[in-house]
């Protein structure tokens, strides 16, 4: 088991949302993190909040120059990663006739193809550090369908798949590669989303992302057994719904 003071982490995603609980999450038990996200201004608030075992590096996910940038001042300034946190995503509410081909190409682009870059381009350093983990964000759409969520659903099934294949690939190198799925989390992305639609989940309300934080750093510490496995985080959503009480 790695102390969370272990950690060295790049956080893609990270100025909003779960990265931002995950990279304070860590930061408060000693892990170094290296915030990575579009969002510069933002970046720069967050790491003056955190202190020294904080950075940021702009990060666009759909680039490779930018994942390859992202990892050189990880090591540069940490002496090396042994976790990296896909968690870069982002969203359309629209069905197969909706959406565009546009659309999903930019939701695929960043939802999957910016996973398999992290992943390439992050997992030589952490073998280089002697292994590690690497925990890609899914969803509950990556493990069911939805409605009106067709490019989300695709790319999230996506994530589900390449990280089963990474795990192959990346177990005799000590790294192990997990993913998470959670369901609805008070993040923007669920902005406008009523909580009464959520009265039939089993645990009835929207996840926090402190909640899904603790899950990441229970996976990059002490999950040392798991690999290749889909951890679910959904108030119990995919379990089924609760039928109405009278």
């Amino acid at each position: 088991m790695a102390e969370t003071s272990d950690i060295k982490i790049i956080i893609s995603g990270g100025t909003g949302g779960i990265g931002a609980a995950t990279a304070r999450l860590l930061v408060a038990a000693g892990a170094k993190v290296m915030i990575g996200d579009l969002n510069d201004a933002a970046g720069a608030t967050l790491v003056a909040e955190l202190g020294e075992n904080a950075r940021f590096c702009h990060l666009d996910v759909t680039r490779p120059e930018d994942w390859e940038a992202i990892v050189a001042a990880a090591e540069e300034a940490f002496g090396g990663i042994n976790a990296l946190f896909n968690n870069a995503g982002i969203s359309f509410f629209t069905g197969v006739v909706e959406s565009t081909p546009e659309d999903f190409r930019k939701i695929m682009d960043i939802n999957a193809n910016g996973v398999f870059y992290g992943m390439h381009f992050a997992a030589p350093a952490i073998i280089r550090a002697g292994g590690g983990a690497i925990v890609n964000t899914s969803s509950t759409a990556g493990l069911q369908g939805y409605a009106s969520l067709i490019g989300y659903t695709a790319s999230k099934f996506a994530v589900r798949g390449m990280t089963k294949a990474a795990a192959l690939d990346l177990a005799r190198d000590n790294v192990r590669v997990c993913s998470i799925h959670p369901g609805p989390i008070a993040t923007a992305m669920t902005e406008g989303m009523n909580e009464a639609a959520l009265a039939g989940q089993p645990l009835p309300r929207f996840g926090k992302p402190e909640e899904v934080a603790r899950l990441v750093r229970f996976l990059v510490t002490e999950a040392t057994f798991s690999t290749g496995t889909e951890f679910v985080i959904d108030g119990g959503a995919t379990v089924g719904m609760l039928a109405a009480v009278k």
